[in-house]
């Protein structure tokens, strides 16, 4: 069976890419960078970092311009280990936050070598403890009044804990609006990695029901969802360890999980997000627009398939292993003086 042309460009653009890290590969910057504010649960699973790692390079090149980065996940080491990666790609001074509401998910690494202690002990990075952060619906809502209209993009890749936050916020000294106002106003879409398709149940939607719950039914623009199969299939991180590089906590945190396990790579269900976030889900993906729900109190998501319907799941297009090979190539991007 003869390949599509789409197939052949980006077969000799990954061969092209691929022999050499980000750094040395030159891309066209965006005509008009997106502006993007990162939610995470950084800690329970390490692709996270290799997610910010994308962004940071992407950033590098003139596509995204980084707001914020805030933490879904209350455990103490999140946010310092997140500082930690904008501080190493010379970004330290990207506003932070955490959630400060009742309820939500405070969770650590499952790994016996605890790489979110090791990084901020290893690395610099400004705030001691996630609890130190500020009130992520804070940092939401005086970021997004600055912004133009219909001109943000969020993309998550954890909880939805600050997002039901942010819906449920009143209008304070930023904005008079109401935060589900202030969202229809200056958001474009939401980019989430959650959800299982077409039912079942997923980490980042169950370790938050109620929070999911208020997203899908009450959030205002588009949202689309890279579900748990998209990113399953595509492994990543054996190149990134084998780097000659040092005193890189992307290559460290990889390198400590993957003595634990993961011999063919990392599974790279939050890279997937980000990258569709920045650079949009063609040439890399199809999607089918439907309607997402959560319909039980233990998190299981239905997928509705409807043309009228405000949400849009990926569907794979590009063979995994050369999706693998593009997204690791950003993976190992070093960082570039300012």
């Amino acid at each position: 069976m003869k390949k599509s042309i789409l197939f052949i460009c980006l077969a000799a653009l990954l061969a092209a890419c691929t022999g050499k890290p980000a750094a040395t590969t030159a891309e066209e910057p965006a005509a008009q960078p997106v502006n993007l504010i990162l939610d995470t649960d950084l800690g329970p699973d390490y692709d996270d970092v290799g997610a910010m790692a994308l962004m940071h390079a992407l950033a590098d090149s003139g596509q995204v311009n980084i707001l914020a980065t805030v933490s879904s996940n209350k455990d103490e080491n999140v946010v310092p280990c997140i500082e930690v990666l904008n501080t190493y790609f010379k970004r330290p001074d990207i506003p932070v936050g955490a959630p400060k509401s009742e309820g939500g998910a405070s969770l650590t690494t499952w790994h016996k070598v605890k790489w979110t202690e090791a990084l901020p002990a290893n690395y610099p990075h400004k705030t001691a403890k996630t609890s130190d952060a500020p009130d992520a619906v804070k940092v939401y809502r005086r970021i997004l009044s600055a912004q133009p209209d219909n001109s943000v993009v969020v993309c998550t890749i954890g909880f939805f804990t600050n997002l039901k936050d942010l819906l449920l916020s009143q209008g304070d000294e930023y904005s008079p609006l109401s935060g589900r106002e202030l969202v229809a106003k200056k958001v474009k879409r939401l980019v989430s990695m959650a959800g299982f398709f077409p039912e079942g149940k997923e980490f980042n939607v169950y370790c938050d029901v109620p929070s999911s719950r208020v997203v899908a039914e009450q959030w205002p623009t588009e949202i689309v969802f890279s579900g748990w199969k998209i990113g399953n299939v595509i492994l990543t991180g054996k190149k990134l360890v084998q780097m000659n590089v040092e005193n890189s906590p992307v290559k460290e945190a990889y390198s400590l999980c993957f003595a634990e396990g993961d011999p063919d790579g990392r599974m790279s269900w939050d890279l997937t997000a980000v990258l569709v976030a920045i650079k949009g889900y063609e040439p890399y993906y199809n999607v089918e627009r439907g309607t997402f729900r959560v319909v039980d109190d233990e998190g299981t998501n239905s997928w509705t398939p409807d043309e009228r319907g405000r949400d849009l799941r990926l569907i794979e297009k590009v063979p995994p292993t050369e999706m693998a090979a593009l997204i690791e190539n950003y993976m190992m991007h070093q960082p570039v003086s300012k």
